[in-house]
């Protein structure tokens, strides 16, 4: 089975968005061969280029082949309704070769791979057994419970905000809080949770010289370490157990007996899921609405527009940028003929700008009426869990925001994450002006 995280190298065609040439300026979409575009390379989303590679696609090649020797076969679906349909039908496509861009079905894996797996990368019964066992920590009554403490942290964090000076947004806000409360929901050391956005950020890290890792092997300790880490945690719970998701994954019946590998792969999957969705949506929205400042204005005038806004915020940014499915059979998509075991990527950020379904799709618009039909959280069996969780954040954060702020400013343009997974931000320089008392 592939591992958890995607490793994709790549190309050596600047027009394919090459590391290895990052002085040289990525071409127009329009400049490059049809047959040449392939949004899995990471520059394109570093360098906020994607848009425009996605957008040809959707309208000229909505199922569009690539093939590289690493990666075998893979197919890319641009469109919301194909993206939709796929996502929907784990029978005919099916997780359990992983969820990233990986190895061919049948490829070994590399000598000294960890063959981690997890339950989002299973199919029924076995996906569907350990995520029940963890689901009960985001269910609505626990959330309820949770939302004073949410609260609490959230202000105690925009009051520590500087006035009048640039800090980043990013590490200050958009980690802090989604790290406490990864580590509410694991009861997790308060004073190591940094630890957890360590390993989240490992996770999907492309090795790259001064870049979060810079080998496989870094990759591979680092998860060792948080294995060992969480397997101390699961000793103390199978003593003292709570209502907490180690607490969940050491007595549920489907998941006490798992595999080191199995239980560190769901680890990571809660970890990453319950980081980068909220962190990144928390940064993409101080970043959009000074994008769409008519739109912040609209908001500062009705604070009750703060659900719609998190919805299209959501829709808009798409933390998440795709998730891949592997085709049990030989199969049609749209004329296209896609062979058993061909890999297919289904782009949420494209599908996102499909203006077939979102009228000025790349537009910020707090007050459209079918931005909660966004494909952020998936469809399916394999739904984001966390989505009421990550929902609950984002309000409470502008909730907050507004009471206190008469503005958040963005001083600079963002710096982005080097992936093509996660549709983030490294880097937000702000100023807040507070409200006179």
């Amino acid at each position: 089975m592939s591992e958890i995280h995607n490793s994709q190298p790549e190309p050596a065609s600047t027009a394919q968005g090459s590391e290895n040439s990052a002085r040289e300026e990525i071409p127009s979409a329009y400049d490059v061969p049809l047959e040449d575009i392939n949004l899995i390379y990471a520059r394109l989303w570093s360098e906020h280029r994607w848009k425009e590679y996605a957008e040809r696609l959707r309208a000229e090649d909505p199922v569009h082949f690539n093939e590289t020797e690493l990666a075998g076969r893979y197919w890319s679906l641009t469109k919301y309704e194909d993206i939709k349909q796929v996502d929907s039908d784990w029978q005919n496509f099916s997780s359990a070769h992983g969820i990233t861009l990986g190895l061919p079905v049948d490829a070994e894996l590399p000598d000294g791979a960890l063959g981690i797996t997890t339950f989002i990368a299973q199919d029924p019964p076995v996906h569907d057994v350990q995520r029940k066992t963890v689901t009960g920590v985001v269910a609505p009554s626990n959330l309820a419970e949770m939302e004073p403490l949410i609260r609490q942290r959230t202000c105690q964090v925009l009051d520590s905000l500087p006035e009048g000076e640039t800090f980043d947004w990013v590490d200050t806000v958009s980690i802090e809080l989604t790290t406490m409360m990864l580590a509410t929901l694991f009861d997790f050391p308060f004073e190591d949770r940094r630890k957890l956005t360590r390993w989240s950020d490992v996770t999907f890290a492309i090795p790259q010289p001064g870049g979060i890792i810079e080998s496989e092997e870094e990759r591979r300790q680092e998860f060792l370490e948080c294995l060992e880490y969480f397997t101390r945690l699961r000793e103390e719970r199978l003593k003292n157990p709570g209502n907490d998701l180690v607490s969940m994954l050491a007595h549920g019946k489907d998941t006490k007996d798992i595999s080191p590998m199995n239980y560190l792969g769901n680890l990571l999957l809660l970890i990453v899921g319950g980081n980068d969705t909220t962190r990144n949506s928390m940064s993409g929205s101080v970043y959009a609405l000074n994008r769409f400042p008519a739109q912040y204005d609209k908001l500062i005038a009705n604070p009750d527009l703060i659900p719609k806004m998190v919805a299209e915020l959501i829709r808009w940014q798409t933390p998440l940028a795709y998730m891949r499915r592997t085709a049990n059979s030989d199969c049609e998509i749209r004329g296209k003929q896609i062979k058993q075991g061909d890999q297919i990527l289904m782009w949420y950020a494209s599908g996102n700008r499909d203006a077939d379904v979102f009228d000025n799709a790349d537009e910020l618009d707090i007050e459209r009426p079918n931005s909660r039909q966004h494909l952020s959280f998936g469809f399916g069996i394999h739904r984001c869990m966390g989505n009421r969780l990550a929902e609950l954040q984002l309000r409470i954060l502008w909730e907050e925001i507004l009471k206190r702020f008469e503005r958040i400013e963005v001083q600079a343009e963002p710096e982005r994450t080097f992936s093509s997974f996660v549709n983030g931000y490294t880097y937000l320089p702000v100023k807040v002006n507070r409200k006179k008392s």
